[in-house]
């Protein structure tokens, strides 16, 4: 499945979200199945296929790493774990530096060093994800597989980060 196209967007990942969202919106209630209530079996069938469809296209698009993903798949990119490649080292040092620092300000109930760092990565996620939009405007398809490992690590260091919060918090 294109996401864009049946979202009918542009391919682009810095895609305008709240147009896109709007975009969602009435696709979903043209296909609401309330509207194919007096429709043949097959004809409610099909609408609510894409439906499902509309609904996974917009969880995609409005999901950087998806959306990457999609846009990396669709050009050839292989993603399989397997296949992709390996993150920078000096980055995966970072990284554990940073994992521990999150545990010691845990250990500690540091609530102020959490939140610190969850700043940090989310500028460092921002810088990658303007990474990708100039590398997915040059059409640099393999180059930005890895940029895409990235960001999940960020995006699992901030989930990390919040369950943290909620825990210090309560």
């Amino acid at each position: 499945m294109n996401p864009f196209a049946v979202l009918g967007i542009p391919e682009r990942f810095d895609v305008d979200l709240t147009a896109t969202e709007k975009q969602h919106r009435e696709l979903s209630r043209t296909l609401h199945p309330d509207r194919f209530a007096a429709a043949g079996a097959s004809e409610r069938q099909a609408a609510l296929g894409k439906a499902v469809e509309v609904n996974e296209a917009w969880r995609i698009v409005r999901d950087p790493i998806r959306r990457a993903e999609a846009i990396l798949t669709l050009h050839g990119v292989d993603l399989k774990e397997e296949n992709a490649p390996k993150a920078d080292l000096e980055f995966l040092e970072e990284m554990l530096e940073q994992r521990e620092a999150l545990d010691d300000a845990k250990r500690a109930k540091d609530l102020e060093a959490v939140h610190r760092m969850a700043v940090a990565i989310e500028a460092k996620s921002k810088a990658v994800e303007l990474v990708l939009t100039e590398g997915f405007a040059r059409e640099d398809w393999a180059a930005l597989a890895g940029k895409v490992g990235e960001l999940r690590y960020f995006r699992r260091f901030l989930d990390e980060v919040s369950a943290i919060e909620d825990e210090l918090a309560a």
